[in-house]
C-alpha cells in the first residue's frame, strides 16, 4: 500500500507538472524544482537563474521587445524565429536582392547587415519590490488615486534603485497588482543580420499551416550582438566588436523523443488565465467574432493583390503575416474555448470559490465579487465591442486611416501644448512616415478601406457611429477619399504638412481622408472611450481583489502570474496529442512531410531545388536520425505570443529546439490551459543546423557553435 501511495503521488506530480504555467525564474525553488526534477531535469535551479554566476538567463535576451532569442556562440551569435526577424529581412530586401525569397547568409562578419532600431535586452537580476511600490496606497479608496500613487512610486523607484549607468530599472506588476518585481536590464542596440533561410523554408506552409500541427517550418533566423570595447551596449559603430556573453547555449545533436523533458525560457507577452466565466463568454461570443470578421476581409483583399504582383507581395509580406497571425489565433482560440467548455468549467470553479469564501468567513471582503463581475461585464459589452471595431478598422487594418489618426493626434498636440510641441511632433511624424509609405500601396488600401468601412458602418452600435458613416455607400466613399485625399502618398502628405500650424491645420481639415478619421475619432473618444475606461477601471479593481482572494484561499495551490512580457520558465515534456475522435498526432515531423506537402510554384508550399536535392540524396550529414531528417516537434510547455524564438532546452541545459507556435486546438491557452490539447511547436535544432550547414554551406557559422551529445 505504501509503494502504491508513493507511485500515485509521483503520478500526480507528473500530471500536475503538465498543467501549464509560466514561472518567474528567480522563484523556482521549492515545488517547481521538485516537479521539474520529477519530469527528468538534471540541472539545478542555480543553473537556470543565478545573480552571481553565469546561468541560462544570461543566454536568453528579449528580442526587439516582442520575441525571444538565445545566444548560441561565444561571439554573440543569437538565434530567433524567421518571423521575428522578418521585418529586418524585408527591410534589406529589394526586387533585385530578395532575401525573403532567396535567403541571406553572411559568410564572414564583414557581410553582416546592421538594423536600425533593432535591440536585444538581457535580464541582469530580478527583485521583489512590492512593499515599496504599494507604499502610501493602503488608505486610498479611489481606484484612480491608487493607480496614480502606484505609478508615481514606480517612477521614483525606477530612477533611484541601484544599477550601473548603462543599465535600466523596469518594474512590472504581477498577480493583477498584488505583486511588483524589479528587472534590472541591459539593452544592446547594434544587432546585425547574419543568416536567414528563404521564406520557402522559414515560412513553409505560410498562413495555411500557421497554428497547425503537423508542422514542417524551418522558422529561424540568425543575428549577432555587437558591443563597445568594454563589452557594453553601444549604438551602431564600425568600431564595435562581437559581444562576449556571460553564457551561451550548447546545441544538442541527440534530438528528442516522446516524454523527454523540455523547458522553454522566454518572454511570453500576455495571458488572462484568471478571468471570470462572464469575461470568457464575452470574448468567445462577441469580441473575437467581430475582430475575426474584420481581419478576414482585410486578408482576402491583400492576398488577391499579393498573388498577382511580386512587388506588392514584398511590400505587404510582413503586414499580411502580422494581420493573419492573430486572425487565425482568434479563430482557434474561440473554437478551443467552446470545445473545451471553458465557460462551464470556470462557472464550476466559481461555485467552489464561493464556497471557500463562505467557509473562510470572507463574505464581506469577497462575497460580491462574482456578481459585480456579471454587472460590469454586462455594462461594458457595447463599449468593448465598439472599441475593438475602432481599433481594428481605424488603427490597425486600414493604413490611410491609421496615418490619419496620427495626424488627428498631431492636432490635439497643438490644442493642448501649443506651437513648438506641434512643430516637433510634425517633424518627427514626417521623418517616421517615410518607411511607412515605402510599403504602402493605395490601390490595395482602397479595397481594404471599402470592405472594412462597410463592416464598421453596419456592425458598430448605431449610437457610436459618426453622422458621416450613417447610410453611407462604402464604394463611393472609398473612391472619393482615395481619389482626393493627400494621405495616399508621401509627397502629397509632406505638402499637406508644410507651413506653420495654422496653415497645416487649415489644410488638414479640408482633406477628405482626414475629415473622416477625425469624425470617427471624435465620436469614439467622446462616447466610447471614457465610458469603457470608467467601467474597465472597476473591472481592474475587481480582478485584483479576485486574484488576491485566489492566492489567499488557495495558498497550497500552484498559481503562476499571468504573462506580462517578463522572463519566464515553462516546463513539460515532448508529447503528442489527440485533438478529436480517431485522430492521434505524434510528436515529431520529418523532411518527408515537407516533400509530401510540396506544390511547385505555390505561394505557401514551394520547396527550394537544393532542399529537394538534399532530400533525394539523403545528404543530411550528422543531423539525421535513423536516416531521416527531423524538422519539428511538440511539447506540453505553456507558451504564448512573445515566446516566439524561445529556446527549447533539454534536461541538462542544451538547446534542442526553437519555439515558434502553438497547435490550433490549444490557442485558447492564453485564457484556459487544457493539458490534453495545448501544445507548443518547436523547430528541431538539428534541422536548423542542417539548413545552415548543408543547405546554405555556412561553415563559418557552424564552426562558431558548440555541438554536443549529452545522451551519449
Amino acid at each position: 500500500m505504501k509503494i502504491l501511495k508513493v507511485l500515485l503521488l509521483f503520478f500526480v506530480l507528473q500530471i500536475q507538472a503538465q498543467q501549464g504555467g509560466m514561472w518567474i525564474p528567480s522563484l523556482l525553488k521549492g515545488m517547481n524544482e521538485k516537479e521539474m526534477k520529477n519530469l527528468g531535469m538534471k540541472m539545478s535551479i542555480k543553473d537556470i537563474y543565478d545573480v552571481n554566476q553565469s546561468s541560462l538567463k544570461d543566454a536568453v535576451p528579449h528580442f526587439n521587445g516582442g520575441c525571444t532569442s538565445e545566444v548560441i556562440s561565444p561571439k554573440g551569435l543569437i538565434l530567433t524565429n524567421h518571423h521575428c526577424g522578418f521585418d529586418a529581412i524585408q527591410n534589406h530586401s529589394t526586387v533585385d536582392h530578395d532575401y525573403l525569397a532567396n535567403g541571406f547568409w553572411a559568410y564572414k562578419m564583414d557581410d553582416e547587415l546592421p538594423n536600425e532600431n533593432l535591440v536585444v535586452t538581457f535580464i541582469v537580476r530580478i527583485e521583489d519590490v512590492t512593499t515599496k511600490v504599494l507604499e502610501g496606497t493602503q488608505n486610498l479608496t479611489s481606484e484612480a488615486e491608487k493607480q496614480k500613487k502606484i505609478q508615481d512610486n514606480i517612477t521614483v523607484l525606477s530612477n533611484s534603485l541601484p544599477k550601473e549607468n548603462w543599465q535600466e530599472n523596469k518594474i512590472r506588476t504581477f498577480f493583477e497588482g498584488n505583486q511588483y518585481m524589479l528587472f534590472v536590464t541591459e539593452t544592446f542596440k547594434d544587432v546585425r543580420l547574419v543568416g536567414a533561410p528563404p521564406s520557402s523554408i522559414g515560412k513553409f506552409g505560410n498562413d495555411t499551416d500557421n497554428w497547425v500541427w503537423p508542422r514542417h517550418t524551418g522558422d529561424f533566423s540568425l543575428f549577432r550582438i555587437y558591443a563597445d570595447k568594454n563589452n557594453r551596449p553601444a549604438n551602431y559603430s564600425k568600431d564595435n566588436v562581437p559581444y562576449t556573453p556571460k553564457h551561451f547555449l550548447p546545441i544538442s545533436l541527440d534530438g528528442v523523443k516522446e516524454d523527454d523533458f523540455t523547458m522553454v525560457f522566454g518572454y511570453p507577452g500576455k495571458t488572462n488565465e484568471y478571468l471570470p466565466a462572464v469575461a470568457i463568454a464575452q470574448i468567445a461570443n462577441e469580441l473575437n467574432p467581430a475582430k475575426i470578421e474584420i481581419r478576414d476581409q482585410a486578408l482576402k483583399v491583400a492576398d488577391g493583390f499579393m498573388r498577382k504582383d511580386n512587388a506588392i507581395k514584398i511590400q505587404y509580406a510582413s503586414k499580411y503575416a502580422s494581420i493573419a497571425n492573430y486572425w487565425k489565433k482568434w479563430i482557434g482560440e474561440t473554437q478551443g474555448l467552446l470545445k473545451s467548455d471553458a465557460v462551464a468549467i470556470k462557472r464550476n470553479q466559481e461555485i467552489v470559490f464561493q464556497e471557500k469564501v463562505v467557509k473562510a468567513g470572507k463574505q464581506a471582503e469577497y462575497g460580491n465579487l462574482l456578481s459585480d463581475f456579471e454587472k460590469n461585464y454586462s455594462e461594458i459589452s457595447p463599449y468593448a465591442l465598439a472599441r475593438d471595431y475602432f481599433s481594428e478598422v481605424a488603427l490597425r487594418n486600414t493604413e490611410l486611416l491609421s496615418v490619419g489618426y496620427k495626424l488627428y493626434q498631431l492636432e490635439q498636440v497643438y490644442n493642448s501644448k501649443g506651437e513648438q510641441a506641434f512643430t516637433d511632433r510634425k517633424n518627427n511624424l514626417i521623418a517616421s512616415l517615410g518607411s511607412f509609405y515605402k510599403d504602402f500601396n493605395p490601390n490595395v488600401d482602397q479595397k481594404v478601406f471599402e470592405q472594412l468601412i462597410h463592416v464598421y458602418a453596419t456592425k458598430v452600435p448605431k449610437e457610436f457611429l459618426p453622422n458621416s458613416l450613417s447610410n453611407t455607400n462604402a464604394t463611393n466613399l472609398a473612391s472619393e477619399i482615395y481619389g482626393h485625399s493627400k494621405l495616399v502618398n508621401y509627397n502629397s502628405l509632406k505638402e499637406l504638412l508644410s507651413g506653420d500650424s495654422k496653415t497645416v491645420l487649415t489644410n488638414l481639415n479640408l482633406d477628405k481622408g482626414y475629415i473622416l478619421i477625425k469624425n470617427m475619432s471624435e465620436k469614439f473618444l467622446k462616447d466610447v472611450a471614457p465610458k469603457y475606461d470608467e467601467i474597465n477601471l472597476k473591472i481592474t479593481a475587481l480582478q485584483r481583489t479576485y486574484m488576491k482572494a485566489q492566492l489567499e484561499l488557495n495558498n497550497d495551490a500552484r498559481i503562476f502570474p499571468d504573462a506580462n512580457s517578463t522572463l519566464r520558465v515553462a516546463y513539460g515534456k515532448v508529447k503528442g496529442y489527440a485533438p478529436k475522435d480517431a485522430t492521434l498526432y505524434t510528436a515529431i515531423t520529418y523532411l518527408d512531410g515537407v516533400m509530401e506537402k510540396y506544390i511547385p510554384g505555390d505561394y505557401e508550399f514551394d520547396v527550394p531545388e537544393k532542399l529537394i536535392e538534399l532530400y533525394k540524396t539523403k545528404n543530411y550529414g550528422q543531423y539525421a536520425e535513423n536516416g531521416k531528417m527531423p524538422v519539428c516537434f511538440i511539447g506540453t510547455n505553456h507558451t504564448t505570443g512573445g515566446n516566439s524564438g524561445s529556446p527549447a532546452i533539454d534536461s541538462k541545459g542544451n538547446l534542442i529546439g526553437l519555439n515558434f507556435d502553438r497547435v490550433w486546438e490549444g490557442t485558447m491557452s492564453d485564457i484556459y490551459y487544457d493539458p490534453n490539447i495545448c501544445r507548443n511547436i518547436m523547430v528541431d535544432a538539428r534541422y536548423i543546423l542542417f539548413i545552415i550547414d548543408k543547405y546554405a554551406g555556412a561553415k563559418n557559422i557552424i564552426n562558431e557553435l558548440k555541438l554536443v551529445h549529452p545522451k551519449k
